[in-house]
């Protein structure tokens, strides 16, 4: 099985199909009630994202920058200075100056307690673990704490994928 890695920048990749797991059904809600998160959601923090653009995060942020109306906050402390597309980043949720709707986590799934921790600390809605990433621990954590929880699915695609849904869903 291959291995993960994990760059300085704290960005994952290299992930293979033998290390990102099928998505199932129970790891994400319905999609009416998927597209109604998305179609309501304005602040969305993404932990993990990299400068660097030949990262999966950096694409997903880029697209999501281009093609939703939602105000990301990029969290990465070893980022610095960088920036994508004239987003600065944030050393950590606690950092980003509003209560995100999303978290979105671009880490290693043994990663992700913590970053569940400091999602119920910055008071987000969802916690949303990305393709190939899931942890019941962080799970049962933001469900403990009345948050939505989405595990092993790339917020791009989903967003994509039931885009005439949330449009739907914004004009109601």
């Amino acid at each position: 099985m291959a291995k993960e890695k994990v760059d300085e920048d704290m960005t994952m990749h290299d992930a293979t199909p033998e290390s990102c797991p099928m998505p199932v059904a129970s790891q994400a809600p319905a999609d009416d009630v998927l597209a109604l998160i998305l179609a309501r959601s304005h602040a969305v923090a993404v932990v993990g994202a990299s400068p660097d653009p030949d990262r999966t995060s950096h694409a997903v942020c880029t697209w999501l920058m281009n093609h939703t109306s939602f105000e990301l906050y990029l969290v990465n402390p070893n980022a610095g200075d960088a920036d994508i597309e004239g987003h600065g980043f944030y050393a950590s949720l606690a950092d980003v100056p509003v209560a995100p709707d999303i978290v979105v986590v671009f880490r290693r799934s043994e990663d992700v307690p913590p970053v569940a921790v400091d999602a119920v600390a910055a008071d987000a809605a969802v916690l949303w673990m990305q393709l190939g990433i899931e942890n019941e621990m962080a799970a049962a954590t933001a469900r403990a704490a009345g948050m939505d929880v989405i595990e092993n699915r790339c917020i791009k695609v989903e967003y994509a994928r039931l885009r005439d849904e949330i449009v739907a869903e914004t004009v109601a």
